[in-house]
């Protein structure tokens, strides 16, 4: 697909596709290695020496990929033009002792990940999906997509309050699903289990980084089927859009005058700080290291820098009917109507005056309508990985998305053209 082309409905079919494949970080970032490497990117080592060739290269790193996309004959300190995203959601995750249970019933047990909407994971048909390291250290990824884990709500009969007072939910003692029947707790029983699924040999497994997941698929939803219902969305439609306007340029065959990246950090739900999240090292390091690699020195890398612009895109929240007076009274981000600019004078968002200019005028490239974003000045402000990435690496950042509802939901609602005019935009941003 050439970057003059338009993405449309299909764009949104296949993020659909895209989001029921990527039930952990770690596939995400095999489907989006997958997609780009049709695109004709191929992978590198970081233990690696890199060359200054021309092609689209990238870096994977647990549930992190950098991307980027090399013009003929640039030079040292061409600066990039980012799209950065993030790969996780929030979640229920597996403790490092799953196995547990009682009166008849084998359970799994399990941690809170990020800030979810701990009611929506009551009542689902859940599988469990991740990576699994084995003992020479090499790993595999796992995904049990059936219904195998349910969290089941206690009857209304046997609490009667839930209608006065509203549910309260122990972290510890409520959100512990079951998957099986059995009197005795059988100390790994759910890793030989998976070895099982995974057609590994027994005890051969020596760490994990599981979750659970729904599997009920993504769906149009609406009269017209305008909506969009899904898990993760929060922020697989970003690594998605992302990835596509990525392979859209780097396939255009039109003259770059910036470097296209895509940068999509793991733990963003959690702080971003590890090695694979946007507090971590691994952005900068694979900037610098393409700016040597092309035979620059320290003073094209402070050049490059300073010409670069990241555009950090996660979601934001759509005006919620039921809700209005939670959101600013003159800002009213609607879904299908475009991309919105995210802004926060308190620097929750990394967008400022100039950074606005940077986003419209992709958007007016692209023929994308674009909306913005502030909080009620009486509720507290959400944060991305924008601010993180500015001052991290001291680069100018703009804070964008999609507006959704149910945001941290176990599945959240989009308008079905957001995702579309989002990849649109982004495609023409990346374009220079």
């Amino acid at each position: 697909m050439s970057a003059s082309a338009r993405f449309d409905r299909g764009h949104t079919d296949d993020l659909m596709s895209f989001l029921a494949a990527s039930p952990s970080p770690y596939h995400a970032v095999a489907n989006t290695a997958e997609r780009l490497e049709k695109a004709g990117f191929r992978q590198v080592a970081e233990t690696d020496a890199w060359d200054g060739a021309s092609g689209g290269r990238y870096v994977l790193r647990g549930g992190a990929i950098v991307a980027w996309y090399v013009p003929e004959g640039a030079e040292p300190h061409i600066p990039f033009h980012i799209v950065g995203a993030h790969t996780d959601s929030p979640n229920l995750r597996v403790k490092p002792r799953p196995d547990t249970g009682g009166h008849g019933w084998r359970q799994v047990a399990v941690e809170i990940y990020g800030g979810p909407l701990l009611n929506s994971w009551l009542d689902r048909d859940l599988g469990l999906a991740g990576r699994l390291t084995l003992r020479d250290g090499s790993s595999v990824l796992v995904s049990v997509d059936r219904p195998l884990l349910r969290v089941p709500q206690l009857a209304i009969h046997l609490d009667r309050s839930v209608s006065s007072e509203g549910l309260k939910l122990d972290k510890q003692r409520h959100l512990q699903p079951v998957w099986g029947l059995g009197n005795d707790v059988l100390d790994g029983d759910l890793i030989a289990f998976l070895e099982q699924e995974a057609g590994l040999a027994a005890g051969s497994v020596a760490g994990w980084d599981l979750m659970t997941h729904p599997v009920e698929p993504p769906a149009y939803l609406g009269r017209d089927r305008e909506l969009v219902a899904g898990p993760r969305m929060d922020n697989l439609l970003s690594v998605h859009a992302g990835a596509a306007a990525l392979a859209a340029v780097a396939t255009s065959g039109a003259p770059l005058t910036r470097i296209p990246v895509l940068a999509a950090f793991d733990h963003e739900e959690n702080g971003s700080q590890s090695d694979t999240g946007a507090d971590g090292p691994l952005l900068g390091s694979v900037l610098e290291r393409s700016v040597f690699a092309r035979g620059g020195s320290f003073e094209d890398r402070a050049r490059a820098f300073a010409g670069t612009v990241c555009l950090s895109s996660d979601t934001g929240h759509a005006v919620h009917p039921n809700y209005a007076e939670r959101h600013d009274p003159t800002h009213h981000p609607r879904v299908n109507g475009g991309p919105i600019l995210k802004v926060n004078v308190n620097n929750r968002y990394a967008t400022d005056g100039s950074g606005r200019a940077v986003f419209a005028a992709a958007c007016e490239k692209a023929n994308v309508p674009f909306q913005s974003f502030v909080s009620n000045n009486s509720m507290p402000c959400g944060t991305t990985i924008g601010p993180i990435t500015a001052a991290r690496h001291g680069i100018r950042t703009v804070d964008i998305g999609v507006a959704i509802l149910s945001m941290h939901s176990v599945r959240e609602l989009c308008g079905a053209d957001d995702p579309f005019l989002l990849a649109n935009a982004l495609t023409a941003f990346l374009q220079g």
